[in-house]
């Protein structure tokens, strides 16, 4: 399981969007080990819309970035 500790969000979060391509290896890869995305029949995977498992990988980072966005 992927855990983040708060300072690791915090990290993420004060990130600008175009630098996430940077967690690609660290959290990109413990995303898609812990998530099982290299399984053919992943349903998150398929969920994220896309056939690659490092594609899903950026789309979950991406969504945790928008998440720990601030509300305006």
């Amino acid at each position: 399981m992927v855990v983040l500790e708060d300072d690791h969000k915090t990290a993420i979060a004060s990130m600008q969007e175009d630098d996430l391509i940077g967690l690609h290896f660290g959290l990109g890869s413990a995303i898609r080990n812990a998530f099982r995305l290299h399984e053919p029949d992943s349903k998150l995977l398929a969920s994220c819309g896309v056939e690659h498992p490092d594609d899903a990988a950026g789309t979950i980072i991406q969504v945790l970035w928008r998440t720990l966005q601030p509300s305006k």
